[in-house]
């Protein structure tokens, strides 16, 4: 439907030779990559093969990221079937919810509504579902890693030694300071964001390290409990890159051998990973909207805003109606439209039914056969 295939994949091994190259009267060290020196999937997929874990890093929105991640894991999995993936997606009080769409008890629209997904990540899940699929496909155990969203926001306001007796109960048991060089990087991170109180920076690396270490010890209390199986590890680069953020916390805890695959974006230096993928963007295709923007109030979801002649202006859809449900599904929130929708395209229809405040009287409950449009633009509207 709407995957793609993986195309123009180029893996560049990091770990290449280095000259030095006389410039005047100085000598300049360089690492320099022959482009021509690149794997093939195959030998890549044999190198890591090696490894006990594998990191794999992504920009969160590039849909080619992801199918790359796809056939790293497809090709290790045929090498090894005693696979696990752990991914940075969900939040480790959802494990038990994420087994049971990997085993095959729920759907995918009863996996995103049990798991919060879109609460707790929001990324369009179509980047992701072909991991899932491929996981549920094969029963590759899937580690929901991530610590509870709430904790590193409430770590990044007040810090570790503010936190209430009751957060600090999903704090790691051990968390090691940030080295100079991931200070540094992430002070460039944190400077983007503009002027801050004098203590926040400070906060902002507790927090990234309050990630970093929640996700080493998830994954490592399974790879300790399970020694038959190897473990790749899907996160944001950030989290991954020069080893600093989870590898060098995960091998504290396990000693496992490991690599760490990056894919290309826009800085290349050295030393940051071991593999490198380069790949031409992709892009997601377009989804099917309502083209309405929405709000929680009292515990229904009520429309904003709509798009200019969208789906929803055409099919009579009104600022100010309740949704109450898409194609027999409640809705309350927002996520619960997002969850309805998430896999549907531009000219697919959907049944809506919304309550409408009458002028005199009880309010009108009203139901719209909807032929959704894809988005006039990228924006929040649904």
């Amino acid at each position: 439907m709407w995957l793609r295939p993986v195309r123009y994949l180029l893996v560049l091994p990091l770990a290449c030779a280095s000259f030095v190259v006389a410039i005047a009267q100085d000598q300049v060290s360089l690492d320099v990559i022959d482009l021509d020196t690149s794997l093939s999937l195959n030998r890549l997929a044999a190198q890591l093969a090696t490894k006990r874990v594998v990191f794999i890093g992504e920009t969160h929105d590039r849909y080619d990221h992801h199918l790359n991640q796809l056939e790293i894991i497809k090709r290790i999995h045929q090498l090894d079937p005693n696979l696990a993936v752990g991914v940075e997606y969900f939040q480790q009080p959802f494990q038990p919810q994420v087994d049971d769409y990997i085993a095959g008890r729920t759907t995918e629209k009863e996996f995103l509504r049990a798991t919060e997904y879109y609460a707790g990540w929001g990324f369009d899940y179509r980047l992701y579902a072909p991991i899932f699929r491929f996981a549920r496909e094969q029963r590759i155990p899937v580690r929901a890693l991530n610590v509870p969203s709430a904790l590193p926001s409430a770590v990044g306001k007040v810090g570790i030694a503010g936190l209430s007796a009751q957060q600090r109960a999903y704090l790691p048991k051990e968390i090691v300071p940030a080295d100079e060089d991931y200070r540094s990087r992430l002070r460039k991170a944190f400077e983007a964001h503009g002027a801050a109180k004098p203590d926040a920076f400070d906060h902002f690396v507790e927090a990234q390290l309050v990630w970093d270490e929640g996700m080493a010890e998830s994954a490592a209390a399974y790879l300790n409990a399970n020694q038959d199986r190897r473990m790749v590890i899907l996160a944001g680069s950030g989290h991954l890159a020069f080893g600093s953020g989870i590898p060098k916390r995960l091998e504290r805890r396990t000693s496992a051998a490991s690599a760490i695959v990056l894919n290309g974006g826009d800085e290349v230096e050295p030393h940051m990973a071991d593999y490198l993928l380069l790949s031409k963007k992709q892009e997601l295709p377009a989804a099917g909207v309502l083209g309405v923007s929405l709000e929680e109030k009292d515990g229904e979801c009520r429309i904003h805003s709509l798009t200019a002649g969208g789906a929803g202006e055409k099919a009579g859809l009104k600022r100010g109606d309740v949704l109450v449900e898409i194609d027999g599904q409640t809705v309350r929130r927002i996520a619960d439209l997002r969850v309805a929708l998430w896999d549907r395209n531009p000219g697919d229809r959907v049944r809506v039914s919304i309550r409408r405040k009458a002028r005199f009287g009880a309010p009108i409950e009203r139901n719209f056969d909807i032929e959704l449009a894809a988005p006039a633009e990228k924006s929040k509207l649904e």
